[in-house]
């Protein structure tokens, strides 16, 4: 099924209006010339982004495409204690956290292969990354293009600006990004996967969809004590005695390293969406899509771009 807007998504009503109409809120703008995207915030003024993209197309986003899906009919199918990718049970529907980062864009591409119906929620916390939100049509189209189109069914993008000047961090400002006196880095969201969890939860419990799809992983990682199996286990016992009904989170990366990571995405969908997550997907913090590696583009001095490029090389079998 070919890629086209859906009608009842912010994308596609903001699409069909003027340029000159602002974007729904949290939703990239790349305006004509200036080379980098603004981001229209909460409290309606529209703020540069701290990026440096300079392939950032003006005219708006592109459009995600899929079919549309009746949600209201859909009841998952649980796939037991393994993935439905692993065991070959085919569930109906799911919500995939999606950032565009090569993590997040692995799990969605498993997702839309073991899943009859995926959504993918991605938010706006002030992120200096903020070139993330830009590069999520473009990924969400591109997975369209080498066919992995036919069973996405839409795409949200939450607007938790206020959430991110709250949980302050090296994500959030200019700061320098190194070890804290808590033994964490100063990238390190308060919460944010809980946070993210808990919006996405309610998303899909209107959407009646119980199962979200998180790239968190606890291998190679930065310490990140929400990116851990144990807190996501608590977590979705939460959500499931808040909601009152079943909700399951499921993290395919869990126990991969970036390697491993890498070698799945070309299980998934070989050559095409290695080449998909290398050019499309973005990971370094500092926000950079003008220096283009091997592995894809960033400054390769964030740690961020250190595991992206380690895991690389890893899988390739270079030094």
């Amino acid at each position: 099924m070919g890629c086209t807007p859906r009608d009842h998504e912010p994308w596609a009503n903001w699409a069909s209006a003027s340029r000159d109409s602002p974007p729904p809120i949290g939703v990239q703008d790349a305006i004509a010339g200036s080379g980098a995207p603004r981001v229209n915030r909460a409290d309606g003024a529209i703020g540069d982004a701290t990026v440096n993209n300079p392939q950032v197309e003006a005219g708006g986003p592109h459009l995600p495409c899929g079919r549309g899906v009746n949600f209201s009919q859909l009841q998952h199918v649980p796939a037991g204690d393994g993935f439905a990718y692993e065991c070959g049970v085919m569930a109906q529907s799911a919500l995939v956290l999606f950032s565009a980062g090569q993590d997040s864009a692995t799990c969605l591409a498993l997702a839309l292969r073991q899943y009859d119906a995926v959504e993918t929620i991605g938010f706006v916390y002030g992120q200096r990354h903020a070139v993330e939100l830009v590069q999520r049509p473009v990924v969400l189209e591109s997975l369209c293009e080498i066919g992995f189109g036919a069973r996405l069914a839409g795409d949200y993008v939450a607007d938790l600006s206020g959430y991110g000047a709250l949980a302050e961090s090296a994500l959030t400002s200019t700061r320098a990004i190194e070890m804290a006196a808590s033994g964490l880095p100063t990238s390190f969201v308060p919460a944010r996967n809980l946070v993210f969890l808990s919006v996405a939860a309610a998303y899909a419990y209107r959407r009646g969809i119980d199962v979200l799809i998180g790239g968190m992983c606890e291998t190679d990682y930065s310490g990140y004590p929400d990116c851990r199996r144990t807190t996501l286990d608590a977590m979705q016992s939460a959500l499931a005695l808040g909601l009152e009904r079943p909700i399951e989170i499921v993290t395919p990366l869990m126990h991969r390293s970036k390697a491993q990571t890498w070698a799945l995405a070309h299980e998934i969908g070989g050559d095409a969406f290695v080449d998909l997550i290398v050019e499309h997907t973005h990971t370094c913090y500092e926000g950079d899509r003008s220096h283009r590696h091997p592995w894809g583009y960033g400054c390769a001095r964030c740690p961020a771009c250190e595991l992206r490029a380690s895991g690389w090389a890893q899988w390739r079998g270079q030094p």
